[in-house]
């Protein structure tokens, strides 16, 4: 089973922008961290900042979950935007490098991150809630009721 992961042009929901290069700084990280030093560049927030987001439909609800390892809740910032946009962003910190300390591999990324997501009309946004359990976001934002339409019974004559 595949789950496809990118966003359509087609999808009225998604505000994803194509990246022609995306995916391509972190392979080039990647190769020349074997040889080279890692330098505080750009190119290494690239892995961080398209963290990946999972969204769900349930019937009550549209949830959201992100894995965010080794964030704290005081790290992220989650707000609903005019026009129902969802914005999930954050940052993690890169790691304080001591005098006398000799790192071999520096493999987690660090950096900002912005992900948003344009909310369907059933959407309830003055209700939204989000929590954090084992380094996993998780937004939850109900959806309004539908309303069924009133069938009136006519009397055949």
């Amino acid at each position: 089973m595949s789950i496809i992961r990118h966003s359509n042009i087609f999808d009225p929901f998604s505000l994803d922008v194509w990246d022609p290069w995306e995916g391509f700084s972190s392979a080039f990280n990647n190769l020349r961290s074997l040889s080279f030093p890692r330098t505080n560049s750009a190119g290494e927030t690239s892995s961080f900042a398209s963290t990946r987001v999972d969204w769900k439909e349930t019937p009550e609800a549209h949830v959201f979950k992100a894995d965010l390892p080794g964030l704290k809740k005081e790290e992220l910032k989650v707000e609903v935007e005019e026009g129902r946009v969802l914005q999930i962003s954050g940052e993690r910190n890169v790691e304080q490098e001591e005098k006398n300390d000799r790192w071999h591999r520096l493999e987690r990324s660090s950096g900002k991150f912005l992900r948003r997501f344009r909310l369907p009309e059933n959407a309830r946004v003055d209700q939204v809630t989000a929590s954090m359990e084992n380094g996993v976001l998780t937004v939850t934002v109900p959806k309004e009721e539908l309303k069924k339409p009133a069938i009136k019974s006519i009397q055949i004559a």
